[in-house]
């Protein structure tokens, strides 16, 4: 029905019509974004400069400035950035035509690339605005009632523990939330204090495939079969593990998942993807109502009115770069950058890491803990005098500072924060 050529041809857009139309164009699994490795196994790749110089270029960070939070939010390769621009340019010629008729279809193709990744159905995977979103929309799409019990850990995110306060508030549910112990180092303890904090009014459990606060990683395929043995749902916090280390749907065994994208695959700001299996989507709410007849469908979790085309589009490209970089090659890299600064730090008594470095239990980020310093007065200095960032920590529990890197994040880069903690292991902080 509609033609993309002809209407760019009437339009006579300012968009080169060869670029506009190179959006249309069937991705290779490396595209055009993938840069040749040398042909080495991941933990010797990981540490080939000459290689991972060519990925820190595909980026456009500011070097003047060190960022260490990428679990927060990451920047997205030039490669990405340009696609959502000439997705947006191109919406804007006539958004009710361009946008909706021409690009939005094809978030199809973003469904199947995350589907592929994820190794699920198309039918199973949500486009989200992040991994809150996703999470929310199985947090409220829960029919509970008052007495019904709610379970997860101590530290799972802020913002996943206020929506089930407030349904604690609005409908007198009961969160209940137990510590786990940190680091974690022993899957069978975790896995045990889910099972012991199970009551006969448990209904539903949030469990963080890896934890925001230090880079735990959780056994969460365990916990999801021991719950589902006794009738209970598990939605899986994939915030920060997606796109982030090697992982599909079968290798967790989960019902729902929900994570943001524009951390560890580098798409757009403000992308999310969540996975519902396909027999599960009828019985959850979607956050924004849809009509009855989209009760099965996993669109009726999309609809949330307006929204950009272009930001969704991107992940492609973003999908693309990760498949090009190998997810395998992605999570060395990422290791050895966190052990170059935490196995360097621990070397002194005063430091101590709430992040286990065992195989399996982190990734590429960890939470560090300088003794008698405040992570806040810690992470202002190191921002005031040597423009780093990092995230500072406070909780109930334990306090620190949240180190993430990523693959753009260069080896001078991390010593340069290594010997900025040393100097203040040495001198203390500035008193003024």
């Amino acid at each position: 029905m509609y033609d993309r050529r002809e209407f760019l041809e009437k339009l006579g857009t300012a968009i080169p019509l060869g670029l506009a139309l190179a959006t249309l164009a069937p991705l290779g699994k490396n595209g055009g974004s993938a840069i040749a490795a040398p042909n080495l196994p991941p933990e010797q790749l990981a540490t080939n400069e000459s290689y991972w110089a060519k990925i820190q270029q595909a980026f456009t960070v500011d070097r003047s400035i060190i960022n260490l939070n990428n679990g927060g939010v990451s920047p997205a390769p030039a490669y990405v950035q340009q696609a959502m621009k000439r997705h947006l340019d191109f919406s804007n010629n006539a958004p009710a035509y361009t946008m909706w008729k021409v690009l939005e279809p094809q978030r199809e193709g973003v469904r199947h690339q995350l589907a592929r990744l994820f190794d699920c159905e198309n039918e199973e995977v949500a486009l989200t605005r992040n991994a809150s979103e996703g999470l929310q929309i199985c947090q409220l799409g829960f029919d509970l009632k008052a007495g019904d019990e709610v379970l997860t850990t101590t530290q799972d995110y802020g913002r996943m523990i206020n929506t089930f306060k407030q349904r604690e508030r609005r409908e007198g549910i009961v969160l209940k939330q137990f510590q786990i112990p940190i680091p974690a180092e022993d899957d069978d303890t975790v896995v045990a204090l889910f099972e012991e904090n199970i009551t006969a009014k448990t209904r539903l459990i949030l469990i963080s495939h890896m934890i925001n606060l230090t880079g735990q990683i959780l056994p969460v395929k365990r916990v999801v079969q021991m719950a589902r043995r006794r009738g209970i749902p598990v939605i899986v916090d994939g915030a920060h593990s997606f796109a982030h280390f090697p992982f599909q749907q079968q290798d967790l065994d989960c019902d729902y998942f929900a994570t943001s994208l524009h951390k560890w695959l580098f798409a757009p700001h403000g992308t999310g993807m969540l996975y519902v299996k396909k027999d599960k989507i009828e019985g959850l709410w979607p956050m924004t109502p849809a009509g009855e007849k989209m009760d099965n469908d996993i669109r009726k979790f999309e609809e949330i009115g307006t929204h950009p085309a272009a930001n969704y589009l991107a992940i492609a490209e973003a999908v693309t770069f990760h498949e090009g970089i190998g997810a395998e090659a992605k999570i060395a890299r990422l290791i050895y950058l966190r052990d170059r600064w935490a196995k360097r730090l621990l070397a002194n008594e005063r430091v101590k890491l709430h992040t286990s470095l065992k195989t399996g239990l982190a990734g590429g980020f960890a939470n560090v803990e300088i003794e008698g310093i405040r992570p806040g007065k810690l992470a202002r200095h190191l921002w005031k005098k040597h423009q780093i960032i990092v995230t500072p920590i406070n909780h109930p529990e334990f306090d620190g500072i949240r180190v993430s890197p990523s693959v753009y994040t260069t080896v001078a880069e991390i010593d340069r924060f290594s010997e900025a903690l040393e100097t203040v292991i040495k001198k203390g902080l500035p008193t003024t």
